[in-house]
């Protein structure tokens, strides 16, 4: 068992804005449901840019209904997003009032405020710069979130932003983790935020030839592992969990999701949007995250992959988990939740790992959707059709997230003890 993981930390709040629920419950009953979040882009979009992609996984509920007209005018979507997640995880673990200089805040986002930048620009453009929003700078940066949630909750032992693409959201959590486990925090508010589907960056990813372009087929767009996959399914959100050393949860009578037990980090330092093909850093962040957790490769029970639904993409992390768990791995069910909500980018490894709490908190593995034939390649033990449980006793799950510049992220949760 590491040194790190004498103090342990716990998942005592949850917190989601996806394209499938405006809240964790209906987000998680959609999950159960299969349910795809996809829907069509708005038609003067496509009109005016000629978009080779019509679809994204966009928001379920707007945030008009859960923010007031100042909080949405003065927050760019990303930070809006972020507000309503952290404000459903803080009720959810009913900490009250505590010590401000005990509590930080660490949420990433891959691309940050690009709604205020590209909507300013226009205005500078078509107006002049005595329009632009006087607020448009801590609009725009990426730790705009995190800042605004560090003001809401009165969070002073820090505020921090990871910036890891799609490894964001996991890195921020495991960021959070080592914070409480120094004892910089007793309790940390963490997860990742992304509000990236405007014009630009569809056209740039697509460009790319990163998504999928099924627009005859839109909720069955996103098929991780499947053999004629073609693209992922762009969405947007936010995911946050609460954590807390276990002994001021337990202090104060706290339910007990699951415990974070480790944190796995690597980068491929190969290319900058591909990730190495053979898995090797993937791999180390994985088998680091086991061992931090005080685990054995045997321990894990599942794993909720970064699939992405990428050609590329998926074989490549398929190779990865080959590496990391050698003859197991064709073994340890694997569910990939792209399938249904897309993929968050900086917000997507948040959001998994707050699927992966609740997966061993309800001790059900979901099913991933949109699989009719399994790329020969992909020699996992996908779960599809049927939700699987878990085995009886203390269970550990593992979860993925990669990103652009070769970022690397495994967290691996384990039931509450």
């Amino acid at each position: 068992m590491s040194a790190g993981s004498e103090r342990r930390v716990v998942v005592t709040g949850l917190g989601v804005t996806t394209p499938v629920g405006g809240t964790t419950t209906s987000t998680w009953e959609a999950i159960l449901a299969g349910r795809s979040g996809a829907k069509p882009l708005p038609q003067e979009w496509l009109d005016e840019h000629d978009l080779p992609v019509t679809f994204a996984a966009t928001l379920d509920t707007p945030t008009s209904q859960t923010l007031s007209k100042v909080e949405v005018r003065r927050n760019d979507p990303a930070g809006q997003y972020a507000l309503v997640a952290s404000r459903e995880a803080w009720a959810d673990a009913g900490i009250g009032e505590m010590d401000p200089e005990r509590l930080g805040v660490a949420i990433g986002s891959g691309i940050g405020g690009v709604w205020t930048l590209l909507d300013q620009w226009d205005v500078l453009r078509s107006k002049g710069p005595r329009r632009v929003f006087p607020l448009a700078v801590p609009m725009l940066m990426p730790n705009g979130p995190a800042a605004a949630v560090s003001l809401d909750l009165t969070a002073r032992a820090g505020a921090h932003c990871p910036v890891s693409a799609c490894a964001s959201g996991a890195e921020g959590m495991g960021l959070a983790m080592n914070m409480i486990r120094s004892g910089r925090a007793d309790v940390m508010v963490a997860g990742g935020t992304e509000a990236a589907i405007h014009p630009l960056p569809i056209a740039a990813f697509a460009a790319m030839q990163a998504l999928s372009t099924r627009n005859d087929d839109i909720t069955g767009a996103s098929r991780p592992y499947d053999k004629d996959r073609d693209g992922f399914l762009i969405g947007e959100g936010a995911a946050v969990m609460v954590l807390e050393s276990e002994e001021h949860a337990k202090a104060r009578g706290a339910r007990i999701y699951a415990e974070l037990s480790g944190v796995g980090m690597s980068s491929d330092a190969y290319h900058i949007t591909a990730g190495e093909p053979e898995g090797a850093g993937a791999a180390r962040a994985m088998l680091e995250a086991v061992a931090d957790g005080g685990l054995e490769l045997a321990d894990i029970d599942h794993i909720n992959a970064h699939a992405t639904s990428t050609p590329v993409g998926d074989a490549a992390e398929t190779r990865a988990i080959h590496r990391a768990f050698g003859d197991r791995a064709a073994q340890i069910p694997v569910t990939a939740t792209k399938s249904m909500t897309g993929h968050l980018l900086g917000a997507a490894g948040a959001l998994e790992a707050v699927l992966t709490v609740l997966s061993v908190h309800h001790r059900t593995m979901p099913a991933t959707i949109n699989l009719h034939e399994q790329d020969e390649a992909i020699d996992l033990d996908v779960v599809a059709g049927e939700h699987r449980p878990f085995p009886d006793g203390d269970i550990a799950a593992l979860n993925n997230s990669f990103g652009f510049g070769g970022a690397n992220v495994a967290l691996t949760f384990r039931s509450a003890r």
